[in-house]
This record gives structure tokens, sequence and C-alpha cells, in this order.
């Protein structure tokens, strides 16, 4: 990956504030949220732990550098090795590590589109860079179309796919008796307006259906792991899906009436909800939307193979 590419993935991608090329300063912080369930803050996508009796199971992974401090805050919880991964989408702050915990033994789960896109070249249209295909060791090797269950640790893990959303490929993982929920990327939690990822088949539509799985996921005490920021309540995923539908209808209505991305952009449909400073700008955000509600992904994502599970 190139310097280039690197500094401006990390810009984009990494948490807000941290996007930073020395890893050396980020240190991993451990919150506890149930009996065998935490989350794991660092720079990148934050990172799902679920552990006990059956070893420790991860949801994505951030960035290669950070794994052996990955490993280290994973140690202070259990001790046993990393036995499985689960990435919620493809891009590289979530699977960065994959290569590393492959190595080490781990088995990395994902969606089918997952594995195709990690598989082949890819264009980050928003970056305007192509991103090499990863080596062997990074790719799933179990993939799904539509989910999986995995019974460990005392708990149910019921891994569910959600379409064309902040990608093709997203999902979310809900721990039954824990009463936990990581939504990945399809949720941005005071971190910034949503990255859609249009070029990896995400959609306003996609990402707003998405937010309703999750909420029929959860119920009022499930604590909700977001892709960027802290730790959030049912409440306030609820008034980001209002958020999101607020903005989308304004914009649609702006298509409607055949006016201009820029005349729309100019009736300013994203500034009540602030996050001036969040690494996708209101603007962004809203010339996102227009484009996804212009030009709408396939119905059906590319690879899908039926619900099935496959191993690789």
């Amino acid at each position: 990956m190139r310097a280039s590419f690197f500094a401006l993935a990390l810009a984009l991608l990494a948490s807000p504030g941290a996007a930073q090329q020395d890893f050396s300063k980020v240190e991993i912080k451990v919150e506890r949220l149930a009996p065998g369930v935490a989350v794991l803050f660092g720079a990148g996508g934050n990172i799902g732990l679920s552990y006990g009796e059956d070893g420790n199971i991860i949801v994505d992974d951030q960035f290669a550098p950070l794994t052996d401090k990955i490993v280290a805050a994973v140690a202070s919880v259990d001790p046993d090795p990393v036995r499985f991964v689960i990435n919620t989408h493809w891009h590289f702050d979530h699977t960065g590590g994959n290569e590393n915990f492959g190595k080490r033994g781990a088995v990395i789960l994902a969606h089918d589109n997952v594995r195709a896109r990690m598989s082949n070249e890819q264009f980050l249209a928003a970056l305007n860079q192509k991103v090499p295909p990863s080596p062997k060791e990074a790719l799933p090797v179990v993939t799904f179309a539509e989910g999986v269950t995995l019974h460990l640790n005392g708990d149910t893990l019921r891994v569910r796919h959600v379409a064309n959303a902040h990608t093709d490929g997203d999902a979310l993982i809900y721990w039954a008796k824990a009463n936990v929920l990581h939504m990945g990327d399809t949720f941005f939690h005071r971190a910034s307006f949503p990255f859609i990822d249009l070029s990896s088949g995400g959609s306003i539509d996609g990402l707003i259906a998405g937010i309703d799985h999750g909420l029929q996921m959860s119920n009022p005490a499930t604590r909700i792991i977001p892709g960027h920021g802290p730790v959030a309540t049912r409440a306030e995923l609820t008034a980001y899906r209002a958020m999101l539908a607020d903005i989308r209808g304004k914009v649609a209505a702006g298509i409607k009436s055949r006016r201009t991305l820029a005349q729309i952009k100019a009736s300013a449909p994203a500034a009540r909800y602030g996050m001036p400073s969040g690494f996708i700008k209101p603007d962004q955000f809203v010339e996102a939307v227009y484009n996804s509600l212009r030009t709408p992904p396939a119905k059906k994502a590319p690879h899908s193979h039926g619900g099935r599970t496959h191993t690789h």
C-alpha cells in the first residue's frame, strides 16, 4: 500500500482524532460491556471481543501495525489466543490485521462480498485510489450470504448481512445472552456523518434498512458498538436513523423538484445535525445521498450464493 494512499486512508477511515501514521502512539483501550463481552478502542474500527472457555473471538482487527497491541489488550482480559476473527466489512481499518491473525491460526469469517473484494483490486472513489488485493492469509476462509450463527463462550453470536448499506458486504453481530450488538460502519456514533462507500455498493436506502435491522435485533437495554465512536444505546441508534431519514427525505425532495446538487447543498439539509469537524463533512454526506438516490446499487449484491455458508 503506497504511503500517500495510506495517509489518505487514515485521514478518511481511521477514528476521528486518531488518524495518525505513528502507530507507536496508539493505545488500545478495553471497555467491558457484559460478562464475556468487551470492546477495544484504538485507531480504526471498534473491535468487539467475545471471551471465555471456548477462546477469544474478535470482531474486526484495525490496522496491521497494531496487532501486537491488540493481542496484548485481549490477553489482559483472557490469555487465550484469538480463535476467530469476524469482519464487519472489507475496509482496511477493520481488516488490516487479518493477515497477522490468519498467520497466528485464527479463522476469519465474513460475508461473501468481503472475500470477493479483498481478493481483487478495488477502487475507492472517495479516495481516488486503488487498493491492491489482500494476501491469502488475510482472506476470510468461511463466508456466508445471509448470515451465520456461532455458539461459543456460553452465548449465541448471530451474524447477519445487511445489503448495500455502508458497503455491499456489511454484517451486524449480536450477542443474544449478553445483549450486545456490533453495528460495524453502518453506525458512526458522535464521530462523523456516515461514510457511504458508493464504489463498494453502499447506498443511503440500504444504510437506513441496515439500521432498521439493528433496531429489530436490539431492545432498550442493548449495548451497541458502533464502527466508530463510543458505545451507544438503542435510543441513540434510533436518533441516528431519524437523522438519516430526514436528510434523505430532503435530498429526495430536491431531486424530485429538479434542483441541482449545488442548490440542494445550499439548502443545508444536514446543517442542523452539526458535526462540522467530522471526517465526513455535511456537504460530503449530502452529495453521497444525492448520488446514491440518482444511481442506486443493484438490488442483488454480486457473489451471493443463496444463503449458504462457504469454507475456502
